[in-house]
């Protein structure tokens, strides 16, 4: 099990969370590409920091919504949604092609996450998109997604377009007991006690169940662990479940 942490957050002068302090404990950062935050310049700032601590690099694109943090839902034709996501994953390749590093995987960022898990048609307009950039690729870009208690159909989709899934899990978000997340709009939806997140990414890691909101028991399988940059306990999360796994 590896972590990943959102980063590159911020927007000129302003800055969200510490991803200097972050990145050494992390294997993977999903970097901001400009649409819900970052620009030019972090997004520069950010790849080299990875590089430096050999921190595999993922795209994160959004909606474009600046204003809305990426978190409100929005709709566009299949063109449209294209073009977003080339725009953004294009933006932030090409800042790795110069720094001479990869560009390894995408995961959507907010209502374009929540969104993929809950209609074929967009995670299919996401896969076919990514499926066209991975042309001529040695090693093709993987889609980062949510880890389900039934994904047959993401599964068959991400094969029939030739895109690698890498299922992913929350170390400080509350489950509902389907598997999903808890919407942000209710109490509790984000873990905020640094012992709850912890003991939380140990059992994703340990194959063990974790409690969703009701009480019950829910066992979810994935590859990667998320803790995110925006969240005020990230960086000493990160270093506690870096030092338990």
């Amino acid at each position: 099990m590896d972590l990943n942490c959102d980063l590159g957050e911020g927007y000129g002068v302003w800055r969200m969370g510490d991803d200097a302090a972050v990145m050494p404990f992390i294997d993977r950062a999903n970097i901001a590409c400009g649409f819900h935050a970052g620009d030019y310049s972090i997004m520069q700032n950010t790849v080299r920091l990875a590089k430096q601590h050999k921190v595999l690099i993922g795209a994160h694109p959004s909606y474009p919504d600046r204003h809305g943090f990426g978190r409100r839902a929005m709709r566009f034709s299949a063109d449209e949604l294209r073009a977003i996501l080339l725009y953004q994953i294009g933006a932030l390749e090409a800042v790795c092609h110069a720094e001479q590093v990869p560009l390894s995987y995408v995961k959507p960022h907010g209502a374009m996450y929540n969104a993929m898990q809950v209609d074929s048609q967009l995670f299919e307009v996401i896969v076919r998109t990514l499926s066209e950039l991975n042309r001529g690729r040695a090693e093709p870009l993987a889609l980062m997604t949510l880890a389900k208690l039934h994904r047959e159909t993401e599964a068959n989709l991400a094969a029939r377009y030739q895109v690698p899934l890498l299922f992913e899990a929350f170390a400080d978000r509350c489950y509902e007991a389907n598997g999903e997340l808890r919407a942000r709009t209710f109490e509790g939806a984000v873990l905020s006690e640094e012992t709850a997140i912890v003991e939380q990414a140990l059992a994703f890691a340990g194959g063990r169940a974790v409690q969703a909101h009701d009480g019950s028991e829910l066992l979810l399988a994935a590859d990667t662990l998320c803790v995110h940059g925006d969240n005020p306990q990230a960086l000493a999360a990160v270093k506690a479940i870096r030092a338990r796994l």
